[in-house]
């Protein structure tokens, strides 16, 4: 396989810029625009229904998009299915009719997420297959997630320039996303779509059973997955837990939104860094790295209080240098490790890993949900009183509870067993199997 040149690297991440617009308006506009008319508690419940339903869809699609097989691409057919359903599911969800209500809801948030999973999964799976280069994959996936975090900073800081006040208008917010997604969408998936070609499949996915088995006996997958997890629930506590710590420990809601920015763009500028550090030391040991300098940082945040706005703010930028490594790294190390799956016999299954990875991601983040307010119920904190006590508790959870999920996970993978040389041997183990 030939290396992917460096334009066609970044034309590949153009499509992470409108997915990340899209995720901001569903976690942080989405709920407080229905619950104006439906109620807090209705609209919780018919979201967490619709996650769920997002949880179980990731491996099946996955899977399908292996087996799919026709001369236009197996992810690029999904992406050409999924881009016009997401946009029509948005369209429903963002800007709905004056009679909207829960059935509305549920129904075009089980369409949506459908969607995006028929579109973010295959472009996850493409992206591992463009390149069997060991240093080239980390090169495509931080492409990927630099636009990402663009995307990220745009539905942020846009809504904030153009809204008089975006907090209270929800609904002005979405409407303008809504748009933005419908522009930017289909004309960066076309471009990459053109742009960038699909490697052809040489080999057919092993039967499910036979399959599963050989997933059950992968132990680095195995490990990798655990050590994702735990590192995303460390990430999913702070970002659940952010509005709650600016308003209440740092009190300085005002600030949140520059808080935001700052740590993105930092996390946009450490990328380069980390990539060219993974380079000399391998992959895994720059991931392990990576970890240790933000547990080491966050583990200042419980000092923190109020007036210490700025002081937080620093911690944003040093601790966002390790958030874009943090996304590209561990994907670039599962395509290693589908490799090591399809040597050992178990046919080109991309999309059933990114699949497994999907519901990992959502695992976490439904896991730092689940712990983090039954906690700070327990510690007698309340979001509502103006002067709410148990604020100790919100600044463990928020800072010093993630650090031990890190340290896990920096425990599993520093000495993780595929590396560079294991990795290039397994390619060749592959090619043999692809010409044979």
């Amino acid at each position: 396989m030939t290396p992917v040149s460096r334009s066609r690297v970044l034309l590949y991440g153009l499509p992470g810029l409108p997915l990340a617009i899209l995720g901001i308006p569903l976690y942080v506009y989405l709920p407080p625009f229905y619950a104006e008319t439906l109620g807090v508690g209705a609209v919780g419940v018919l979201l967490l229904v619709a996650r769920l339903w997002d949880v179980v869809t990731d491996p099946v699609v996955g899977g399908l998009g292996d087996r799919i097989r026709n001369r236009f691409g197996r992810r690029k057919t999904l992406i050409l299915i999924g881009v016009p359903l997401l946009m029509f599911g948005v369209d429903q969800l963002f800007r709905p009719p004056g009679d909207a209500g829960m059935l509305h809801l549920l129904f075009w948030s089980f369409v949506t997420y459908l969607a995006w999973t028929f579109v973010a999964l295959p472009y996850s799976a493409w992206g591992a297959e463009l390149s069997r280069d060991y240093n080239q994959r980390s090169s495509i996936t931080g492409s990927r997630e630099g636009f990402v975090l663009a995307g990220m900073l745009i539905a942020i800081v846009l809504p904030a320039i153009t809204l008089s006040d975006p907090e209270e208008s929800a609904g002005a917010a979405l409407e303008q996303l809504a748009w933005l997604l419908w522009l930017s969408l289909p004309l960066t998936v076309a471009i990459a779509l053109i742009a960038v070609p699909e490697p052809r499949n040489a080999l057919t996915p092993v039967p499910w059973r036979q399959g599963l088995q050989l997933l059950r006996e992968h132990t680095p997958f195995l490990r990798l997955l655990v050590a994702y997890i735990l590192n995303g629930l460390a990430n999913a506590l702070p970002a659940t837990l952010f509005l709650l710590f600016a308003q209440h420990v740092l009190q300085a809601e005002g600030l949140a939104g520059v808080m935001l920015v700052v740590y993105f763009v930092s996390g946009l500028a450490g990328i380069p860094l980390w990539l060219w550090l993974a380079r000399r030391i391998g992959k895994h040991r720059a991931w392990a790295l990576s970890m240790l300098w933000a547990a080491a940082i966050f583990a200042w945040v419980p000092l923190l209080g109020p007036g210490d706005a700025w002081l937080f703010i620093i911690i944003c930028l040093l601790s966002g240098l390790s958030l874009g490594v943090d996304m590209a790294l561990p994907a670039s190390i599962q395509a290693d490790l589908v490799d090591v799956d399809t040597a050992r016999g178990g046919g080109q299954r991309t999309g059933l890993f990114f699949g497994l990875w999907g519901m990992a991601t959502k695992l976490a983040l439904a896991l730092a949900v689940g712990l983090a307010y039954p906690l700070l119920g327990l510690a007698g904190f309340d979001a509502g009183a103006s002067e709410p006590e148990g604020l100790w508790a919100l600044s463990l959870l928020y800072g010093l509870a993630p650090i031990p999920f890190k340290v896990a996970a920096v425990w599993l993978v520093w000495h993780f067993p595929v590396d560079r040389a294991v990795q290039q041997k397994t390619v060749r183990d592959v090619e043999a199997l692809e010409s044979a």
